[in-house]
């Protein structure tokens, strides 16, 4: 029994992960909340979030898993560089003008998309711990707990400051992925 519960590293790890990818949903949140949607529009975007952090990450890791059987030898190398462009790629993200994407935001399909869009990082990390046998359980809990969570902050924040911050703590999660992959590169 003892044997099934994750080791506090791998818990700490994930629950990085899980931050660092939430902080896009972070972004996009704050971004919504400054064109002020409504209360029912916000707690939808919320709840398409969290699940979409669940489902990107849970579907990656089968893949990863399935995949892990025949690139045994090179998964962390394949692994620790998907973190590393994951990583880079929202730095570089970050930087570029995200009001294209709000504007298709009023409608439920608009909601449903960006929220997808949001998670699609999620797949990639999940399937990095596909590769490296994470605990799927404990990685898509703290995955939709993380982008659910930050989803409801980004939202407030957006309503109350500005957008500032979001560029910032999606520049945040990027460098906290881009050197969980260089650790599993060189560890």
């Amino acid at each position: 029994m003892l044997e099934s519960i994750p080791d506090v590293g791998q818990i700490l790890t994930l629950t990085i992960i899980a931050i660092a990818l939430g902080m896009d949903a972070l972004s996009i949140g704050i971004g919504l909340g400054m064109k002020h949607p409504s209360f029912e529009k916000m707690v939808l975007f919320c709840i398409l979030v969290a699940f979409f952090h669940i489902v990107m990450p849970l579907c990656g890791i089968y893949i990863g898993e399935y995949l892990s059987v025949y690139i045994k030898e090179i998964a962390s190398l394949v692994g620790g560089g998907m973190l590393c462009f994951l990583g880079g790629n929202m730095v570089i993200h970050s930087f570029r003008n995200s009001e294209e994407v709000l504007i298709r935001s009023g409608t439920i399909m608009g909601l449903t998309m960006m929220s997808m869009s949001v998670s699609l990082d999620s797949l990639s990390a999940g399937l990095s711990m596909g590769l490296f046998s994470a605990d799927r359980l404990l990685a898509v809990i703290l995955f939709g707990l993380s982008g659910g969570i930050l989803t409801v902050l980004g939202l407030m924040i957006g309503k109350s400051m500005g957008s500032w911050m979001g560029r910032y703590g999606e520049i945040l999660g990027g460098v906290i992925l881009f050197v969980l992959g260089v650790t599993f590169l060189w560890g």
